[in-house]
């Protein structure tokens, strides 16, 4: 199973700090506008066990 989510927001408010604390990724964050224009992925690993059962009834 897989689940596609996305950071948004306005420049300059954090958004690749979050995503580097998320990841353990080193995107650059840097205190001015635009730094990161290219989008950056990340997979982050979210432990359920619910899924567990569920892939073992399916």
């Amino acid at each position: 199973m897989g689940f596609s989510c996305g950071i948004i927001g306005l420049p300059n408010s954090g958004k690749s700090t979050i995503f580097n604390a998320l990841t353990t990724l080193s995107v650059p964050a840097q205190p001015y506008p635009f730094c990161t224009i290219e989008p950056n992925v990340g997979i982050v690993p979210v432990p359920d066990e619910r899924l567990i059962k569920l892939g073992s009834i399916l």
